[in-house]
C-alpha cells in the first residue's frame, strides 16, 4: 500500500489547512477514503473565528465497550512569511530519507498512516470498536478537541465512547503520558500620550510594560527554582511552571509619549496545578505594581488583564493496556511528558485517557522545511495496525 500512502500524504499537505483557514475540503477528503474502507463517517461542523471548519469522526467494529479511539489535527500552523523555506510548503517532496512539507511531522503524515492503515484493515476481525476523531484548530488552543469532546459519545450514536485514545502528535514514536496546561492572555498598559520634548507631563505605555515585564520576569525566576521532583522524570527539561514573552507592540512614532503597549504571554503549568493558578499570582502582583513611568511625573497608567484562554493539562493513568499495546508495537518501554499541548487535555475532560505518540520528530515542528523519516513514514501504518489487533481484534485480551 506504500503507493496509497504516499498518495494520501501528497493530498493532504496540497490542502492549505492553517488554522486560519478552513479544514472543511480536507476533512471531507479524508471521510472519503475511510468511507471507501467501509467505515462510517460523521461530521462535527463548526464556525470557529468565523470561519467553517469541521471536525471528523469515523468508526467501524461492533457496537461494544472497550474499544480504542485513534485522534490527530488537521490543521497546520502558518508557513507564509516564515523565513528559512527552500522548498513549497504545499507539496510534499522526497528528498534522500526525509519527506519534506507542512505538516508533514506534525501531522499530516500521522493521518496518511491512519488512512493507509484502515484502507487495509480487515473489518470482519474486530472485536471492539476503533474509531478515528480528527480536529479542527488543534494549533491555536485545540478549539476543535474542546467542541467535539462533549458531543463524541452523541456523534458516535448507538457505538460506546472508548475511554482510550492515540494521539499521533510527533514524538519518534517515543510514548507521553502527560503534558501542561497552557495559558495564554494579553496584558494592555494604556498611558497618557504628548510630546516627548514634555515626558513627564504623560505617561509612557511602553516604559510601564517594562515594569509589567520585570515583575513577571521574576516570577518566572521563582518557578524555575521551584523544581517539582514529582515530574522531574516526565518533565526533565522544565519540571517547573514556565512562562513566555510572546508578542509586543506599542508607540505610534518616537517623537511622541506611547499611549498603549499590548503584550501576549503564554505559560505552561504543571498538571497537576490549577490552570488558573498563575495568572491569578500574576495579577495579584501587577495589581502592586507603581504604574508611573521614569520620567518623574505624576500620572499613573493603568493596567488591563484579559482573561486566558486555557489549555488544559493531560495527565494519564499508567499501565493501560493502551501504554501496553504502544509499548509492544514501538519497543519503547518508557513514558515521559510532552513539552506541548494536545487535544487529549480537552478529551480527559470527557473521560477520555490518551496517550501520545507519532512518527513525527518534535524537533521539526512548526519549522520551515518541515520534514519527517522516510523509514518511521513507512512503517506506520503497520504499527497502527498491530496495535488496533491488540486493542480491537484477534488479539484483544
Amino acid at each position: 500500500m506504500a503507493d496509497h500512502l504516499y498518495d494520501t500524504l501528497h493530498r493532504l499537505v496540497a490542502f492549505d489547512t492553517v488554522s486560519a483557514n478552513s479544514n472543511v475540503t480536507a476533512a471531507q477528503f479524508l471521510a472519503d477514503r475511510l468511507h471507501s474502507a467501509g467505515f462510517n463517517t460523521s461530521f462535527q461542523n463548526v464556525e470557529i473565528s468565523g470561519v467553517p471548519h469541521a471536525n471528523l469522526i469515523a468508526w467501524a467494529g461492533p457496537p461494544v465497550g472497550d474499544g480504542l479511539t485513534i485522534s490527530g489535527h488537521i490543521d497546520t500552523v502558518p508557513f507564509d512569511g516564515q523565513p528559512g523555506w527552500t522548498r513549497d510548503p504545499l507539496k510534499a517532496d522526497l528528498i534522500e530519507d526525509r519527506l519534506y512539507g507542512r505538516g508533514t511531522s506534525d501531522m499530516k503524515g500521522f493521518l496518511a498512516q491512519c488512512i493507509d492503515a484502515a484502507a487495509t484493515l480487515d473489518r470482519k476481525t474486530l472485536k471492539r470498536p476503533v474509531v478515528f476523531v480528527f480536529t479542527a484548530d488543534e494549533e491555536v488552543g485545540c478549539r476543535g478537541a474542546e467542541l467535539v469532546g462533549p458531543q463524541l459519545a452523541k456523534l458516535l450514536g448507538d457505538l460506546p465512547m472508548p475511554g482510550l485514545c492515540w494521539i499521533g502528535e510527533p514524538t519518534s514514536y517515543g510514548i507521553c503520558h502527560a503534558h501542561k496546561s497552557i495559558g495564554s492572555f494579553e496584558v494592555t498598559v494604556r498611558g497618557l500620550g504628548g510630546h516627548s520634548g514634555a515626558p513627564a507631563q504623560g505617561v509612557n505605555a511602553i516604559a510601564v510594560m517594562g515594569k509589567v515585564m520585570e515583575v513577571i520576569g521574576k516570577l518566572q525566576q521563582e518557578r524555575a527554582s521551584s523544581r517539582s521532583a514529582a515530574f522531574a522524570e516526565a518533565f526533565p527539561e522544565s519540571p517547573y511552571d514556565v512562562l513566555n514573552f510572546g508578542t509586543i507592540r506599542g508607540g505610534i512614532a518616537l517623537n511622541m509619549i506611547a499611549e498603549e503597549c499590548r503584550l501576549r504571554i503564554s505559560y505552561r503549568s504543571l498538571p497537576d496545578v490549577d490552570p488558573m493558578e498563575l495568572h491569578r499570582e500574576i495579577e495579584h502582583r501587577l495589581g502592586e505594581l507603581d504604574t508611573r513611568d521614569w520620567a518623574g511625573g505624576s500620572q499613573r497608567a493603568t493596567i488591563k488583564i484579559g482573561r486566558p484562554q486555557i489549555v488544559p493539562p493531560l495527565l494519564s493513568a499508567r499501565g493501560t493496556t493502551l501504554e501496553r499495546a504502544l509499548a509492544e508495537a514501538t519497543g519503547v518501554k518508557t513514558s515521559r511528558g510532552a513539552l506541548y499541548g494536545t487535544d487529549g487535555g480537552h478529551f480527559a475532560l470527557s473521560g477520555i485517557t490518551s496517550l501520545i505518540c507519532g512518527p513525527g520528530d518534535f524537533d521539526q515542528a512548526h519549522q520551515p522545511n518541515e520534514s519527517i523519516g522516510r523509514e518511521l513514514f513507512e512503517r506506520g501504518p503497520q504499527m497502527i495496525l498491530r496495535v488496533i489487533d491488540r486493542m480491537c481484534g484477534s488479539g484483544a485480551a
